[in-house]
């Protein structure tokens, strides 16, 4: 067929390539995770596959869409304003700095926020590729939002992101100080969203501190439940710890959890 388009879809190199005709309505798609492609119609098959080629690679296979599973039907049945899966890190500080009118200091502190969660989040889309999932900005009734939320096959991480700004990063049992600003009580916060968490998920949640770009960062020998993390070294590190979760069970998992009536 004349005229189809290889147009993507989500973030580069892990969203679907959408085939599709002049007037814009698809007729295929490639799932480059899968190394599939899903033809609506068995007699586009080979000009779908004409215009793929450059894009495939080996191993890949062909046929109609696969049937949905229960944990994708409750995906596709959510309203867009109640579909968590679509924010980007640091959603709400975008929309702040965009419409709202905050004093210059405040705009330099949620500057400072914002760059952290998107350095925290680039790392964080880095495991999709290895059956993570993650939201981003997910309401926690009574304690504001939560930076990020990870299902993956070693659990659930509740994350709390923190800017370093190229500091020295103390991390205790209560309390964090970045260089010599006063301290603060980011390792209470994110037990009290972990453990929000988990009876939202009815599932164990490890809460995890992110110290974006601090220099250098210590961690009391008395904190051992808060995770801490670093994004140059975060996907190693959370790649590297033995699964307990299946991917079925992640679907299932990360369904529950995009839903914004499941956390309001």
């Amino acid at each position: 067929m004349r005229g189809l388009k290889v147009l993507p879809s989500g973030r580069p190199g892990r969203g679907r390539l959408y085939v599709n005709r002049p007037d814009g309505q698809a007729v295929a798609w490639y799932d480059r995770r899968a190394n599939r492609i899903s033809v609506l119609a068995d007699d586009q098959r080979e000009a779908v596959l004409a215009v793929l080629r450059p894009y495939l690679t080996r191993g890949w296979t062909i046929g109609p869409p696969p049937v949905p599973t229960p944990a994708e039907l409750r995906g596709l049945s959510l309203p867009p304003d109640r579909d968590l899966a679509p924010n980007r890190p640091g959603e709400t500080l975008l929309g702040e700095l965009a419409y709202g009118s905050p004093g210059s200091r405040a705009r330099h502190r949620m500057r400072q926020e914002l760059q952290a969660r998107q350095r925290t989040g680039a790392e964080v889309d880095l495991l999709e590729a290895s059956d993570w999932r993650a939201l981003h900005d997910v309401p926690l009734p009574g304690l504001g939002l939560l930076d990020h939320l990870l299902i993956g096959p070693p659990g659930v991480l509740a994350v709390r992101t923190v800017p370093g700004r190229r500091q020295r990063a103390q991390v205790g049992e209560l309390l964090l100080t970045v260089g010599r600003a006063e301290p603060r009580p980011d390792p209470r916060w994110i037990r009290r969203a972990a453990a929000c968490a988990a009876r939202v998920l009815a599932a164990p949640v490890t809460p995890a501190l992110a110290l974006a770009d601090a220099s250098r960062v210590e961690v009391a020998p008395t904190q051992r439940d808060v995770l801490v993390l670093q994004p140059p070294t975060l996907t190693t590190l959370l790649r590297g710890t033995p699964a307990t979760l299946k991917p079925p069970e992640i679907e299932a998992l990360f369904a529950v959890a995009r839903a914004r009536p499941a956390w309001t």
